[in-house]
């Protein structure tokens, strides 16, 4: 039997539709009601003229009324992965729900007895191509669809944000944590020297002026890289499969020219730091006004992409 792939009213595909070209057409939202509260009594399942149809509901949220939208689509599972494709029947518009997830990609999916929250993702390119090829495998009704139209019909991953094991954004709020406790330490080094602390006289002020000096160093050129990485790989392929991120992705693009600048800056005083000449307090009124800036950054930054990262990639494995 096909997969489903086709689309009625609640855009729910039909690869076969096994119905005469009259019943095809949009049914009522009533309908769709039925059909979905049936769906969730069954566990997943319909009876009748659906089944044995692999199905979900789709819950998003409505893209300019911002309320809950429920829509009943066929269902596929490639690479563990759930699978929904926005192909209104081979129309030359995108479905409704398409446009909901590209403006809030959280959804809930209801498929097979479970409901679980998910991260709708867009595949693009090379990776969209791959993934089209293995749908219209398991379900060639979609490659006809396509053929109707000459809009590329978009397929949705649905990233499931529940799974069990450390993700990629649990990584990287670890990084910040390491980040932060060497700003931290930064800073107390610039507390001895700005206050004449007991630290400082057992290290000698020149000793305590080097150290600082290496680990600004340290701290400053990790992270950069850790900014150019996130810049050139992470935040370009979460933009790309999360449009409703883009601008926040921009925004802490912005922000990591801004830390730049601070770090430049910081290197500056404390390269020129001269024990017994410089400013202690200056420099560390500079820590100061860096560790606030970055702060805010990797809030807004966990804030924003943690929970994508976490549904899409796995941590990377330790050493």
């Amino acid at each position: 039997m096909r997969v489903p792939a086709g689309c009625f009213r609640v855009l729910f595909p039909c690869s076969t539709p096994p119905f005469r070209k009259t019943e095809r057409n949009c049914v009522s939202d009533v309908f769709s009601s039925r059909l979905i509260a049936e769906f969730r009594a069954n566990r997943g399942a319909l009876g009748g003229r659906f089944e044995g149809w692999p199905l979900a509901v789709l819950t998003t949220t409505g893209a300019r009324t911002g309320l809950r939208r429920e829509v009943l689509l066929g269902w596929l599972e490639i690479e563990g992965n759930g699978v929904v494709v926005a192909s209104a029947n081979g129309a030359d518009r995108h479905p409704a729900w398409y446009h909901n997830i590209r403006r809030n990609p959280m959804v809930t999916v209801e498929a097979g007895g479970d409901a679980y929250q998910a991260m709708a993702a867009i595949p693009r390119g090379a990776a969209y191509e791959r993934l089209f090829a293995q749908v219209v495998a398991k379900a060639p009704g979609y490659g006809d669809y396509q053929a109707k139209t000459t809009r590329e019909i978009p397929v949705v991953v649905l990233h499931r944000i529940d799974k069990r094991g450390k993700g990629m954004g649990d990584w990287l709020v670890e990084v910040h944590q390491w980040f932060r406790a060497e700003l931290r330490a930064l800073r107390e080094q610039a507390d001895d020297l700005a206050d004449g602390s007991a630290t400082a006289l057992v290290r000698p002020e020149p000793d305590l002026a080097h150290e600082m000096r290496t680990h600004c160093l340290g701290f400053c050129t990790a992270l950069r890289r850790h900014h150019l990485g996130e810049d050139s790989v992470v935040f370009p392929s979460l933009a790309e499969q999360f449009p409703a991120l883009a601008p926040a992705i921009a925004q802490l693009a912005g922000q990591h020219e801004v830390v730049a600048r601070l770090q430049d800056a910081i290197r500056q005083l404390v390269d020129g730091f001269v024990p017994g000449e410089s400013d202690p307090v200056r420099l560390r009124a500079e820590l100061e006004r860096l560790a606030g800036e970055v702060e805010a950054h990797f809030e807004f930054e966990e804030q924003t992409v943690v929970t994508a990262l976490n549904a899409t990639a796995a941590a990377p494995p330790t050493a």
